[in-house]
């Protein structure tokens, strides 16, 4: 049974309510649905740290800021995500629960009008944001794109998804691109905001301890600003055919190569597959005793770290492994082996029950974090689920050796990305 109460308001937007005791915070997120595309997620990326800058009642970045103090330190920040095939637009309000202040009663409406404020009432000159203000975060998310190449893991697992989904919007890169940011100015970027405002598909959730009621009442004041007909965000596409495996090798000034590994294993959350590719996943790449960290960096000593992850939404596996360049054949192939090996079942018993154990408490301590707890709401969303941790927990325990075994066969390998020094290794 869900542990949140969910309605709709009268504008579009889905309201998620977590009543909980654990925290003596409360956590607020607004978070806008877009459709994961070159068009417009440069736009979409940019446009809350131009909001951010300034609003009606709050015309600079320092007044905000002030008010914020004012309202017991509460924060707000903003962020940009991507699951699966779909852009997430995130505006988060992290304050104190007032129970918890003398003499404070409504800090919560206070924190919401602020909120509102922000993302509903922009400073404006005429039908444009500020050119200032868009020019200098302009600049600024300019420097995030490039940025990237900062981080060398990041960087190769980036683009290794963007070699394997080329074709694909999962493919587009979350900030967007340089060249599609030079062309926005105040007037086209206040034109996509009011787009944006309108169409967007937004859930706002709030958890901490709370009244259902009082709270809906308060949203209903707040966020019942006029909005328009939503836009469809399309599902993402899982891609279940492979054609021959494709290398990438790209040439940086680095001392230390980047191996990443892209596999289609056309199982997503949404599939009760997921938790046999959960194990398998865990088995393979993602705690201390799992076969890549203790048979490739620890026993061959080819990688300085070896790991596999899962995009839950998309049904896709990466590894990603640094590596001395001269190394990238023999670690190809001591990865490979690994696979093989779960495909043939090669894992002890002590394996399964230390990934289970591992996965075992992930899930219970996502319960200890107000912003985890709403991710997974938003994941069993997206997936059509609506489970707890115990019926989580249930599936889990579930999962056999022969599942494990049984969901390898699933896994198959589209793009192997290799970033090497220059005139290094082939």
């Amino acid at each position: 049974m869900p542990t949140y109460m969910r309605s709709r308001l009268a504008n579009g937007i889905n309201l998620f309510i977590h009543p909980t005791v654990k925290f003596k915070t409360i956590l607020v997120q607004l978070i806008f649905h877009r459709s994961l595309r070159e068009d417009d997620v440069t736009e979409s990326s940019l446009l809350p740290s131009v909001l951010q800058r300034g609003s009606g009642n709050y015309p600079n970045r320092m007044a905000i800021a002030h008010r914020l103090e004012e309202l017991y330190g509460t924060e707000l920040i903003t962020g940009v995500t991507k699951k699966g095939e779909r852009q997430m637009v995130t505006f988060t309000l992290d304050l104190v629960h007032d129970q918890y202040l003398p003499g404070e009663s409504s800090l919560l409406k206070k924190a919401l009008e602020v909120l509102k404020d922000v993302v509903t009432n922009p400073v404006l000159v005429g039908e444009s944001f500020k050119e200032d203000y868009v020019a200098q975060e302009k600049e600024q998310h300019e420097k995030l794109i490039k940025g990237l190449i900062n981080d060398k893991i990041a960087y190769s697992v980036e683009r290794c998804l963007q070699h394997m989904c080329k074709d694909e919007p999962f493919g587009v890169f979350k900030y967007g691109s340089v060249e599609r940011l030079k062309a926005i100015d105040g007037p086209t970027l206040y034109s996509y905001y009011r787009h944006f405002l309108k169409a967007s598909p937004a859930d706002l959730h709030i958890s901490g301890d709370l009244d259902t009621a009082s709270v809906l009442s308060l949203v209903q004041q707040i966020f019942g600003f006029e909005r328009g007909e939503e836009e469809n965000v399309a599902a993402t596409t899982v891609k279940r055919e492979i054609g021959d495996v494709r290398y990438v090798r790209e040439e940086l000034d680095v001392s230390q190569g980047k191996l990443v590994l892209g596999y289609r294993t056309g199982v997503t959350y949404a599939d009760d597959d997921y938790f046999p590719l959960l194990v398998y996943n865990g088995i393979l790449g993602s705690f201390p005793h799992s076969k890549l960290f203790q048979n490739v960096r620890e026993k061959a000593s080819l990688a300085y770290y070896a790991y596999s992850r899962l995009e839950k939404h998309k049904g896709l596996m990466l590894i990603s492994s640094g590596i001395e360049v001269d190394n990238y054949e023999r670690a190809l192939e001591i990865i490979n082996q690994q696979l093989s090996d779960m495909t043939r079942g090669d894992f002890t018993k002590e394996d399964l029950e230390n990934t289970r154990s591992g996965l075992r408490n992930q899930f219970l301590m996502e319960e200890d974090n107000q912003g985890s707890v709403i991710n997974r709401v938003l994941d069993d969303m997206l997936a059509g689920r609506e489970e707890n941790t115990a019926e989580l927990l249930k599936r889990l325990a579930a999962v056999t050796s022969d599942d494990v075994a049984r969901i390898s066969a699933n896994v198959c390998l589209d793009t192997v990305y290799f970033l090497t020094k220059r005139g290094g290794a082939k």
